[in-house]
């Protein structure tokens, strides 16, 4: 009979070591990287909202804070100075004493002498018998230069001459008109024989325009008598754009 030690010895020896199986693979927990990045910006935008306020709070308080980029314009302190005090004229200071002045001589004062007037010669009105005319007298009308306003020059346009009775006397005195037109401008004119001496003593000028003209039998010129009533035809003449012949001579000699 077979010993059951022996047996249960043999059966540990034919038996082999027991292999320990692996323990199997646990899974891998997977980074949350992109909960990371949300934390980190999150506290980046906590962090500068909380700089930004700060910094506008320090502004706000001192406006002339060195990290205020654009700071207030400081007013430049005002210097008090000393104004002085008008003093009135006419008040003496207190410590005035008044001194004697010589008494000054009366002296002889002249008396107004009557400065003279200027006088105005009046024309003496022309004795024109009933039915007296007058005409042209030989060589007018005549065109020269203006030589009685050498500051006009050529800026001048006008008629001017003398009459004359039947011994060639100047005759002062007698109307004068002139009219007509020179292109769109209305020519009028009326003037006393004697007004223009710088012609002779029966001397007259009207003044027709402030430029020369040239127009065909457009202006005329007509002798009066103290009643308005015509010593003339109207005389018909005509003007040239000229410096030349700006002034135009009309005299004028009595017929009967």
């Amino acid at each position: 009979m077979s010993d059951p030690f022996e047996d249960s010895f043999e059966d540990l020896l034919d038996d082999p070591e027991p292999v320990e199986e692996p323990a199997p693979n646990k899974p891998r927990k997977k980074s949350n990287r992109g909960g990371c990045l949300l934390n980190m910006l999150s506290g980046i935008l906590v962090t500068s909202t909380i700089v930004v306020g700060l910094v506008f709070a320090i502004i706000y308080i001192n406006p002339q804070a060195m990290i205020n980029p654009l700071p207030p314009t400081t007013l430049p302190a005002l210097v008090l100075t000393n104004t002085p005090t008008p003093t009135p004229k006419g008040v003496l200071p207190p410590t005035w004493t008044p001194t004697s002045s010589p008494t000054p001589m009366p002296t002889d004062t002249p008396q107004p002498t009557d400065t003279p007037q200027p006088t105005h010669t009046p024309v003496p009105t022309a004795d024109i018998e009933s039915g007296t005319t007058f005409k042209l007298q030989d060589g007018s009308p005549s065109y020269e230069v203006n030589v009685h306003h050498p500051d006009a020059a050529c800026a001048w346009l006008g008629i001017g001459g003398q009459v004359f009775d039947k011994e060639g006397a100047p005759v002062p005195g007698i109307l004068i008109e002139a009219g007509g037109t020179l292109g769109e401008i209305d020519v009028t004119g009326l003037t006393l024989s004697g007004m223009a001496p710088n012609y002779g003593e029966g001397g007259y000028e009207i003044t027709l325009h402030n430029t020369p003209l040239t127009s065909e039998n457009a202006i005329w010129i007509q002798l009066l008598d103290q009643a308005n009533l015509p010593l003339t035809e109207k005389i018909y003449f005509q003007t040239f754009d000229s410096c030349d012949s700006n002034l135009i001579r009309i005299n004028f000699v009595q017929a009967n």
